[in-house]
């Protein structure tokens, strides 16, 4: 195969996998704003976010119950 290179992977190489191999991950893109850049491993758990809503739940539910 004369004029082409080879992958890893016995193919012939192409623009997208040097494409895929250079990606930048969006959510830490230094551009992006209001989002708080946490190392792989130290995000906040998922129950926050459920906590919050269901608090936030129970908050609304009870001002509104005070609406006759």
């Amino acid at each position: 195969m004369s004029g082409t290179t080879q992958n890893t992977t016995g193919g012939p190489a192409t623009g997208a996998q040097a494409v895929v191999q250079d990606a930048v991950d969006p959510a830490r893109r230094p551009d992006v704003l209001l989002r708080v850049r946490r190392e792989p491993g130290h995000e906040p758990s998922v129950w926050w976010n459920i906590g919050a809503f269901l608090g936030f739940s129970v908050v609304v539910v009870a001002l509104l119950s005070f609406i006759p």
